[in-house]
Order: C-alpha cells, then sequence, then structure tokens
C-alpha cells in the first residue's frame, strides 16, 4: 500500500479526479496524513487532532455537494465517512492522552489503504455524478 508521501508524489496520475475542490482537498488531507506521520512526541497529538478536523470538514463539504446533487449513493458514501470519522475520533482521544502508538499505526497503515480504495471508487464515482448533475 502506497504511503502518504507516494500518494502525493503521484497524485496527479492516480488521486486526481478532475474536480478542483476535491482534488485541492484530497491534496492538503494527504499532506496533513504525513505531517502527523512525520511528528513525534507531542506533536504528533496536535498532528492528528489537526488531521481529524480538516476530515471532518472534508466530509462534510463533501457530503453537501452529495445532497445538493441528489447523488444516489449518498447513505453508503456518508456511512463510510462516518466509520473512519469514528476511528479518527478515537485515535484522536488517544492521541491526546499520551497514548499515541495504536493512532500512529491506524495512520500508517489502516486510513493510507482506506483513502486509496475511497477515493479510487466512491470519490470518483461522485465527482462522475457531479459532472453530470451537480
Amino acid at each position: 500500500m502506497p504511503t502518504p508521501q507516494e500518494m502525493l508524489e503521484r497524485f496527479q496520475d492516480s488521486y486526481a479526479l478532475g474536480d478542483e475542490a476535491i482534488d485541492h482537498t484530497h491534496r492538503e488531507f494527504l499532506e496533513l496524513c504525513l505531517a502527523a506521520a512525520n511528528a513525534t512526541g507531542p506533536e504528533f497529538a496536535e498532528a492528528f487532532k489537526a488531521l481529524f478536523e480538516h476530515t471532518s470538514h472534508h466530509f462534510a463539504d463533501e457530503e453537501a455537494k452529495m445532497q445538493a446533487s441528489g447523488y444516489p449513493a449518498f447513505g453508503e458514501h456518508r456511512a463510510n465517512h462516518q466509520r473512519i470519522l469514528g476511528d479518527m475520533d478515537r485515535f484522536c482521544q488517544r492521541a491526546a492522552a499520551g497514548r499515541a502508538q495504536m493512532a500512529r499505526a491506524w495512520l500508517n497503515d489502516s486510513l493510507p489503504a482506506w483513502f486509496d480504495l475511497h477515493a479510487k471508487t466512491m470519490d470518483s464515482a461522485l465527482v462522475v455524478h457531479l459532472r453530470q448533475h451537480g
């Protein structure tokens, strides 16, 4: 599975979806993932919190676009977002309490794998819908 650094390096070829706002937000997401992955000590909790806050806004923006355009897979897409936000919130709380090991492991292993699949499937389908109905 590619790392956030590798995803950023091949963003244009592998992750750019052709929607300027979504692509910009996805690039910011990966940059924040990388910043958190590279953070040490107490800075990790701060970087992870910044990632969580960005992701919350990122998902809210996407969900508003889905609702406004009548996106038929809204429920499934939103449920996927909610699962990630729930995980991220729990790990954010643990990191803030000084227990960052599991959060760091999730950030390095699970989150990139999730983003890789989510961007290439659910977000790609959303962008196609937005072009047709947005």
